[in-house]
């Protein structure tokens, strides 16, 4: 079975406050039942993290400037790890994932080379 990275996109930070706390608690209710499923189903490899707006972007001459770039029009939300046949399908699973039921929500999806260490 292959490998693929979900990374979780959404709209920039101006419009992660219009939810409701009620509606917030929803969401996260969601996502902790869809990624509880995958566990159980077995395609769910790492349920991953959600990251910070704030970080530091590294260029090849080791310059550390602030990031990610303010002018970008969508963040990266979180990430996740699973486990299924091909792209096809990997594709399928992100379409039940409820970060995509937001407006502006999307999930790019990579598969891992396999390329890291060995467990």
């Amino acid at each position: 079975m292959a490998r693929f990275m979900f990374v979780y996109r959404g709209p920039a930070e101006e419009h992660q406050h219009d939810m409701a706390p009620e509606q917030m608690q929803q969401l996260m209710e969601a996502w902790n039942g869809w990624i509880g499923k995958g566990f159980e189903e077995g395609w769910m490899v790492d349920g991953g993290d959600a990251l910070h707006l704030e970080g530091k972007v590294v260029n090849h001459d080791k310059v550390v400037s602030d990031g990610p770039f303010a002018e970008a029009k969508e963040i990266v939300g979180g990430y996740s790890i699973i486990q299924c046949d091909d792209l096809a399908a990997a594709a399928e699973i992100a379409k039940s994932c409820p970060g995509i039921d937001s407006p502006g929500g999307l999930i790019e999806i990579r598969e891992l080379a396999g390329m890291g260490p060995k467990e």
